[in-house]
């Protein structure tokens, strides 16, 4: 059931979806399988038309969740600690004016943002700032800027090596153009590379993969429009092009995730589904020989909606589907041709045709579970499995238990009804922790001697919530 709950923040109020489990194969208006709605906070709450791209950040001091959603305006910043109840925090405003393409990443407690928008550069944003906000929202300032180039369509971060790369920018023929952000404050360009024309996207990675002539080098996969395209980075003043690979049917090479072992590569097509009309199409290439990669095959989504972002996470690929929404893919069985998809989440309601509606990124990373989605009108959707179940996180509608996994301490809120009492057992029963008498509405416990599992967490004597120590 869609549940409207005005949030009074200062002297702003807005109003949210918040929790609507999928039951019958929706949940509330939105086509659903196996992925529950958590909350949702529409364009209008965040005082914009159009949303694009989004991040997380996990705030390491006390392992609270956060989503960065990027708007034609700005970048939004939102606390999802509580994942029925987020808090929209503030809005960082464009660097000069709007723009289609907004394009956020983080390192070392720093976002990163770009902007097609000419003259935009890179702003940079301290996100340790978003754990004092008092009386939200708020208007942001950037912490610093870089403006080594002007318009960007995207930016990666390798944060293994602490160097950003802007691409599809209006410096090096659109190819990346690198950036030494290892003191997030000065950032430094360190050249780029032109060789291969306009990068529309990438990831860079230290390899680990099957093909030990490249391990431990810094290695950046493209998206070139028409090829994928493979680079060795490592020395940031002599790029050297590994190879190129292209593939039949190509009509725009848009974006694509490596398998975590760094043998396969998925990409997606963004205009093969509306030029071709053909339903997603999703491209397995196998990287068992960098200078050898071949395709491998194509994998067929079960709408005709245009494919955008995809991510791998463990044995799962995360797709933001377009007018098809979150779609969930088991990718555990690459090597004999086989992906099944599992999962899904239509944050579009309308249809699912070809063409720029819906879902334009999905943020699978988070440890707790819980996956953002940025939907071009429906703004910003929290969702998640719906086998993890919501009392993994919440204890029912009375209280909250955050962040979860935790790995250093819980802290339960009350949402009305004072705590008395807080009990934490194992899975075998065994009681680690006990407190009475407590009378308050907030509570934080120390779990850092726990060891890594599965713990239950009982509140005033009668609700209880899963809890995951990391």
């Amino acid at each position: 059931m869609k549940i409207f709950l005005p949030l009074f923040i200062g002297l702003i109020s807005f109003t949210i979806t918040a929790q609507t489990p999928c039951e019958g194969g929706m949940a509330g208006p939105f086509d659903c399988n196996g992925y529950d709605l958590l909350s949702q906070i529409p364009l209008a709450s965040m005082n914009s038309t159009r949303a694009n791209d989004s991040w997380g950040w996990t705030d390491p001091q006390d392992g609270k969740e956060y989503a960065i959603i990027c708007l034609i305006e700005g970048t939004a910043f939102i606390d999802i600690s509580d994942p029925i109840n987020p808090v929209y925090l503030g809005k960082l405003p464009t660097e000069n004016s709007s723009s289609t393409w907004r394009d956020a990443k983080t390192y070392n407690n720093y976002a990163f943002i770009v902007s097609e928008d000419a003259g935009h550069g890179v702003q940079i944003f301290d996100l340790t700032r978003l754990r004092t906000v008092n009386n939200p929202p708020v208007t942001f300032t950037e912490d610093a800027h870089y403006s080594g180039f002007g318009a960007a369509h995207n930016i990666v971060i390798n944060e293994a090596t602490g160097y950003a790369y802007g691409v599809g920018t209006d410096a090096n023929s659109g190819g990346p153009h690198f950036i030494n952000i290892q003191n997030p404050l000065v950032p430094v360009g360190e050249g780029g590379y032109s060789a291969e024309g306009y990068c529309h996207d990438a990831q860079v990675v230290i390899y680990n993969g099957p093909d030990t002539d490249y391990t431990g080098r810094e290695i950046l996969f493209g998206s070139n429009e028409s090829q994928i395209v493979i680079v060795d980075v490592t020395d940031k003043g002599s790029p050297q092009t590994i190879s190129t690979i292209a593939y039949a049917n190509v009509e725009y090479t848009h974006q694509g995730w490596l398998t975590e072992d760094h043998r396969y590569f998925l990409l997606g097509d963004e205009a093969d589904e509306i030029n071709l009309g053909i339903d997603t199409r999703t491209l397995i290439f196998d990287f068992n020989d960098l200078d050898n990669p071949q395709f491998h095959f194509a994998y067929t989504g079960p709408t005709a909606a245009t494919d955008h972002n995809g991510y791998v996470k463990g044995d799962k690929f995360y797709l933001s589907n377009n007018a098809a929404g979150l779609r969930v893919v088991n990718i555990s069985d690459l090597a004999n041709q086989n992906m099944t998809e599992e999962g899904s989440f239509d944050s579009y309601i309308p249809d699912n045709n070809a063409g720029y509606n819906g879902a334009w990124n999905v943020y699978p990373f988070f440890d707790s579970g819980n996956i953002v989605i940025s939907d071009r009108t429906q703004g910003f959707l929290l969702v998640r499995p719906s086998a993890l179940g919501i009392e993994d996180q919440m204890v029912k509608d009375d209280f909250a238990v955050y962040p979860n996994p935790a790995s250093e301490q819980i802290t339960i809120n009350s949402k009305g009804t004072p705590i008395s009492a807080i009990s934490i057992s194992g899975v075998l029963g065994n009681l680690l922790f006990s407190e009475k008498n407590i009378n308050s509405e907030v509570k934080t416990i120390d779990v850092s001697s726990f060891s890594k599992g599965i713990y239950f967490v009982k509140v005033n004597d009668n609700t209880v919530a899963k809890i995951i120590k990391k």
